[in-house]
């Protein structure tokens, strides 16, 4: 057993630095963490960015209201101010 500590110059006294099972919680700790970060960043950047995309395509039809036009112009007669060179022709 000696010859195993003289061979890897290592003590006996030494720790020999984390475990397996040390490594596997502060990597689990780090996954977690991880985790919590992307599902933060899909609840305040990703899904209200989508909602507020969508909303810009979705296509509505505008309503159609009519034009207002005075009374006046609108109870007028339309008369004829200019007429075709051809159609003079075969009044006359």
């Amino acid at each position: 057993m000696l010859d195993f500590f003289f061979y890897n110059e290592i003590s006996p006294k030494e720790k020999l630095g984390p475990t397996g099972r040390t490594i596997e919680a502060k990597l689990l700790k780090r996954i977690n963490a991880v985790i919590a970060i992307m599902r933060d960043v899909e609840k305040t950047q990703t899904k209200p960015t989508v909602a507020m995309i969508q909303t810009l395509f979705e296509m509505e039809e505008p309503n159609k209201k009519p034009l207002i036009v005075e009374k006046k112009y609108a109870n007028e007669k339309k008369e004829v101010r200019f007429q075709e060179k051809g159609n003079l022709k075969n009044e006359l």
